[in-house]
């Protein structure tokens, strides 16, 4: 979950988006998707285009129904012909960091757990590979906001647990998450090296670079952002445009596709008196997008409703990326020491 940032409900961009990104709730956008995914096996096979999917929707309280949803979106996705699916930020739950409460760390699982099994059984039956963001209960008294990289054949690759952690009104992740240890990493999985970040990594340059310098092709950042609605209409174009246009800035700086599924919905989490800890709680903007190597938005999805967002990923364009503009190539790798430092001045 990312720090919220806010946008105008008479934002350009999410008009951008066109009535076809505003489609019926639950709908499918496929982006030069449709010819790819009549291909037979072997023809995919020896292809270097891969079709991602990006699922978002409203998370509600019952973590069993949102896992249903979450497993049922994953599974039209796959019949659609996605190779590999990305869901929203801890989708099993509302956004709880709303509020500091004991009582919520109950809804986190182990790993793997009911969700990576659950989502396992998908990704063995259709072949895929499902990134599926968690809220992880590693041991009594440490959790940790995780992502788990289920491979094609239903296997659990890997974890990424999420490095930066924000603390800001009504985003309050450092009472419940421990930082992450596992590092920046990249898996190669069946059907392309992805990577994986989570929402307030999307800040952070560093994390992207080192993530692209791990052989990643696509970075993945499950979402949960949106706006403070009382600051909505002053701050909320700038502050969609500032959290997509960073991540777009990643796919030009280390020429890479990226990936950042977002949840929607407006949610008001209650505390143990059934007292909103926010009295306008949270709206997430959706707008789930995937951006080329060059940073041009290839797909976006609506502002809400349900949604899985579907686009062809030709990876010859990642290596025509980095050789064309090879920015890998002139880091001046002797003279970045100072990055480790917390600061320059005194």
């Amino acid at each position: 979950m990312a720090k919220p940032a806010k946008k105008a409900s008479s934002r350009k961009a999410a008009a951008s988006s066109g009535a076809k990104a505003r489609k019926a709730k639950g709908s499918i956008k496929v982006k030069k998707v449709s010819a790819f995914s009549a291909r037979s096996a072997a023809s995919r096979a020896a292809s270097s285009s891969v079709t991602v999917a990006l699922t978002q929707f409203a998370s509600v309280p019952d973590v069993k129904r949102n896992r249903e949803t979450q497993v049922a979106m994953a599974e039209q996705a796959a019949k659609a012909g996605a190779q590999i699916i990305c869901t929203q930020e801890m989708f099993t739950t509302q956004y709880f960091c709303q509020g500091e409460d004991h009582r919520f760390f109950a809804l986190a699982e182990s790993m793997p757990g009911p969700s990576t099994d659950a989502l396992g059984k998908v990704a063995r039956k259709h072949g895929c590979v499902i990134i599926a963001s968690l809220f992880e209960r590693r041991a009594s008294g440490l959790y940790h906001n995780t992502a788990a990289v289920i491979d094609a054949d239903g296997s659990l690759m890997g974890l990424y647990r999420k490095m930066h952690i924000p603390d800001d009104p009504h985003f309050y992740e450092k009472f419940y998450f421990t930082p992450g240890d596992l590092g920046f990493r990249a898996w190669k999985t069946r059907h392309a090296t992805i990577g994986v970040l989570i929402c307030w990594d999307q800040w952070f340059p560093e994390a992207a670079r080192l993530t692209a310098m791990a052989g990643a092709e696509i970075l993945f950042y499950p979402t949960a952002i949106g706006w403070h609605p009382g600051e909505k209409e002053e701050y909320g174009a700038a502050q969609h445009d500032s959290w997509e246009l960073s991540m777009r800035a990643h796919s030009v700086a280390n020429g890479c596709y990226v990936c950042a599924p977002n949840r929607v919905g407006h949610e008001h989490v209650l505390d143990a008196d059934g007292v909103p800890f926010s009295k306008h709680g949270l709206q997430f903007w959706g707008q789930s997008f995937i951006s080329e190597p060059n940073g041009q938005v290839m797909a976006r999805a609506p502002i809400d409703g349900k949604h899985i967002l579907m686009a062809e990923c030709d990876l010859a364009k990642v290596e025509f990326a980095r050789t064309h503009w090879p920015f890998l190539r002139d880091r001046r790798i002797d003279a970045y020491s100072d990055l480790s430092k917390r600061f320059l001045l005194p």
